[in-house]
């Protein structure tokens, strides 16, 4: 659902050399980066809060939403290095991608044990998240120069799921949500290994990435599990 974002988070890690920070200013940059992403999953919890009691205007009006969290998304490249503009357009965005998950998130409540599934949904994200972080710091293998195939698997990804829009396929849309669910886990561990480098610009660039991989997973999964756990059939 929010695989059209990623391009921006990526051209922080893509088109940005790192600058020779020092260890302190790294170790800053971290802990700004985390609570910026903390931050964010509040944000975007209270978008699909407020969202899911009028998810029915909400899908009617997608493509005006859909402009405005793009309009967002564009205008927060150009106002990053702009103390609190840069914060209001990055909470402005995060609030409107949850708020553009609310018709799924209502869809699955509608059905039989809806809210276990997102609860389950959202269980296992964390936990894919947290481990996918954990392999990252721990690991020794460098996954900072993988950032092009990744690109590239992401823009294969988008194109089909385009191409299923029209299809309508459920057997292809299982699939590239469970592809979605490896690849953006790939891009937690990517991600992870730029921020704890200092690769990204700022530290919203870092914390949008984290952001995104874990929408992405959590969308993907919540698709997963409301198609396998839908017992109104």
């Amino acid at each position: 659902m929010a695989l059209y974002d990623r391009e921006y988070a990526r051209e922080g890690a893509f088109g940005y050399e790192s600058a020779h920070r020092g260890e302190a200013q790294i170790v800053t940059f971290v802990k700004d980066t985390y609570k910026l992403f903390a931050a964010s999953m509040m944000a975007g919890a209270v978008g699909a809060y407020v969202g899911v009691p009028m998810a029915a205007t909400v899908a009617s009006n997608f493509w005006i939403l859909f402009a405005v969290e793009i309009g967002l998304l564009i205008g927060l490249h150009f106002v990053k290095h702009k103390p609190g503009i840069n914060l209001a357009v990055m909470f402005g965005f995060v609030f409107m991608t949850g708020l553009m998950l609310a018709p799924l998130l209502a869809r699955t409540l509608g059905m039989s044990g809806g809210a276990a599934i997102i609860g389950n949904a959202f269980a296992m994200t964390s936990v894919v998240f947290g481990a996918m972080s954990f392999y990252a710091i721990k690991t020794t293998k460098d996954f900072t120069s993988y950032g092009k195939p990744l690109m590239i698997a992401v823009l294969v990804i988008i194109g089909f799921s385009i191409l299923n829009i029209f299809l309508g396929n459920p057997l292809l849309a299982v699939a590239i949500s469970g592809v979605v669910v490896v690849l953006f886990s790939i891009l937690v561990i990517y991600d992870t290994q730029n921020i704890m480098n200092g690769n990204y610009e700022t530290p919203i660039d870092g914390a949008i990435a984290l952001y995104l991989d874990f929408l992405n997973i959590f969308t993907a999964l919540l698709q997963l599990f409301g198609i396998f756990g839908n017992n109104d059939e």
